[in-house]
């Protein structure tokens, strides 16, 4: 599995990484996103749907775990789970429709549903790489 590392000096990067990825995403596409709370998250998926063609305001979806976007080149499905308490409430959104569905979904703390992620996630992890440098982040992208 590929893996790339890139490095972030701030929100704006962050947001035209996630433009890139937004612009190469197919069908299907699963982004599995973790790193600390701040970390760039929701930043990065403000820009991947930028990428995919959404112009309407994008917001983090912790108290509603999923937000659609609707209107872009592809659908974009974005999670929140860190709510999650059990897997087995994703049930309850019909995750799968989503999951295998012909959108593309961003996962914001895939950890609490890690055994219903696929395989053929992407796996992106935000870190704060620099102490002196809040705005300073590591992106490692794997798959």
């Amino acid at each position: 599995m590929e893996m790339r590392v890139y490095e972030s000096r701030n929100r704006e990067e962050t947001f035209e990484l996630g433009v890139k990825l937004g612009e190469k995403a197919k069908p299907g596409d699963i982004y599995a996103v973790t790193g600390d709370l701040g970390a760039g998250k929701t930043v990065l998926a403000k820009g991947l749907a930028k990428g995919l063609g959404f112009e309407g305001v994008v917001n983090s979806p912790t108290f509603t775990v999923m937000q659609e976007y609707r209107g872009g080149r592809l659908d974009l499905f974005h999670f929140d789970t860190y709510r999650i308490e059990e897997p087995e409430e994703m049930y309850e959104l019909d995750y799968e429709e989503y999951f295998f569905g012909k959108g593309v979904c961003l996962i914001e703390w895939p950890g609490q549903i890690e055994e219903l992620i696929p395989e053929n996630a992407v796996k992106i992890n935000m870190e704060y790489d620099r102490p002196d440098d809040i705005e300073h982040r590591r992106i490692t992208i794997e798959g």
